[in-house]
């Protein structure tokens, strides 16, 4: 079963009152956080207006809550709470209860803690209905222990919650109730998120089609640094349910490459059993994960990068699909890329991918960088020339492709030439796809270019990773809606 529960966490009665009534209508569950309230009151009018099970929860500061609470004023609290279906109690409290209501937590908001095995052992040596254990992930692999931790219960017959909190822990929030976790909690709007790394229930549901995910799901995800602003996960989740396909596509915050595919990819080595099928790898990876792959496409290997791996039985495969996917909208708005002069600017995987692309329709390619060392070294594998881009003008290109991230995440404002620059240029291209409207596109608007967006790539490129995953073709519609509707959003 999965229960998703909506967390409240509001200064006023009244408000707690507003926000729990709208969550019942999407919850299963209402958690009604009673520590932040500026003024504890009678609860029963509010609880008198749920409509689902509600837990109680009156957490101190040093476990995440809003108050200052020693250990009497918390017991005291408890004696005189009223009767939910639900009460989440700290460890370190002996209560004179009915435990079979009791949900038993601890929290750790800095790290996986090294005891966390003691901890839970602890936990569930306690006569407590539910353990729940929630730690702060800063890397993927910070969710192996609590996905061991939720197998380990399930084996035992303890019911529990294990989440690993932050954008790094989100395959937990996701994953978890496949796995045997009592539930998994979500926030009434994403602003007002009680923990790190919660999402709306309603992003549960329609994104990630949570309440269909079960132990034979077909797992995929974008392994990267930053991945939470992708809208990836929205065009191949929408695809899947499309296709009738029993799978869902994760954000995975990946800091050590290495690691990480030891751990949870590789068939052979990973550390618990989840039925992974295929990746997408974005910077900064898409040449460091080749040295841990066991077979590489000669375009992938031509390239330098791999954006796609294929779990294949025991191996791992690995495809570039970022070339095909750059090409394709080029050839939308040119007729021939052959004899044309053509600036890149950047250097990193994504140039590399469409300088490789360029030169196989027989363009004639300059990279303009702001690190001259990296264009030097792209010089190397593609004998093409290379400037400074500070003092670059473009006036005599066919052609002008942002291939850096500037203009996207953190570096929206930021915009790697100006429309002077870009004036005399026919067509600009920019391979950043969220916004939809980049700053490079406005620069290139007011210089006269024709512009082709990053989104259309981006969609080209998933429908290749999306059939080398499943052997199936996905519908480009609904993939470019579905990117579109999450950008609008």
């Amino acid at each position: 079963m999965t229960r998703i529960c909506v967390s409240v966490c509001e200064k006023t009665i009244d408000a707690l009152e507003s926000a729990a009534i709208r969550a019942s209508e999407s919850a299963d569950i209402v958690e009604l956080r009673i520590d932040c309230l500026t003024r504890l009151e009678d609860l029963k009018p509010v609880l008198n207006r749920i409509s689902c099970p509600v837990i109680l929860t009156f957490r101190p500061d040093e476990q995440g809550g809003h108050r200052v609470l020693d250990h009497q004023a918390r017991k005291l609290f408890w004696n005189s709470a009223p009767q939910t279906e639900w009460w989440d109690v700290e460890s370190d409290l002996a209560l004179e209860t009915d435990w079979s209501r009791i949900i038993i937590s601890h929290h750790h908001f800095s790290r996986v803690p090294e005891d966390i095995t003691q901890i839970y052992e602890q936990l569930a040596a306690t006569p407590a209905h539910v353990l729940k254990i929630a730690v702060q992930a800063n890397d993927v692999v910070d969710c192996i222990p609590v996905f061991q931790l939720l197998d380990r219960a399930r084996s035992e017959g303890r019911d529990m919650i294990a989440i690993a909190m932050g954008n790094a822990g989100l395959a937990t929030r996701i994953l978890g109730p496949s796995r045997g976790a009592f539930l998994t909690y979500a926030a009434l709007e994403e602003e007002n998120a009680t923990a790190p790394g919660q999402i709306t229930a309603q992003k549960l549901r329609s994104v990630y089609n949570v309440e269909q995910i079960d132990r034979e799901t077909m797992i995929c995800g974008l392994a990267g640094q930053p991945v939470m602003h992708s809208v990836s996960p929205h065009m191949h989740n929408a695809a899947f349910r499309t296709a009738g396909i029993n799978g869902v596509y994760l954000p995975l915050e990946v800091h050590d490459v290495k690691t990480f595919v030891e751990r949870m990819v590789h068939p052979r080595t990973r550390e618990f059993d989840w039925n992974l099928r295929g990746l997408s790898v974005t910077a900064p990876h898409k040449s460091s994960v080749m040295e841990f792959l066991d077979w590489i496409d000669p375009t992938a290997q031509e390239i330098g990068a791999v954006n796609t791996i294929v779990v294949d039985d025991d191996k791992l495969l690995g495809f570039n699909t970022d070339a095909a996917g750059f090409i394709e909208p080029l050839l939308k708005v040119i007729d021939s890329l052959s004899g044309l002069r053509v600036a890149v600017i950047g250097a990193g995987g994504a140039a590399r991918a469409a300088v490789w692309a360029l030169l196989r329709q027989q363009a004639t390619v300059t990279l303009f960088a702001r690190d001259v060392a990296k264009a030097r070294s792209l010089k190397q594998v593609f004998d093409v020339s290379y400037e400074p881009l500070s003092s670059a003008s473009f006036a005599d290109y066919d052609l002008v492709i942002n291939a850096t991230p500037l203009g996207s995440g953190e570096l929206i404002e930021q915009v790697p030439v100006t429309a002077e620059q870009l004036h005399g240029a026919s067509v600009a291209y920019d391979l950043v796809y969220n916004p939809i409207e980049t700053r490079f596109l406005q620069e290139a608007s007011k210089a006269g270019c024709r512009p082709v967006h990053g989104l259309e790539m981006l969609i080209a490129q998933a429908k290749n990773q999306f059939e080398l995953w499943t052997g199936q073709t996905p519908s480009m519609n609904v993939m470019s809606d579905a990117a579109v509707a999450a950008l609008d959003h």
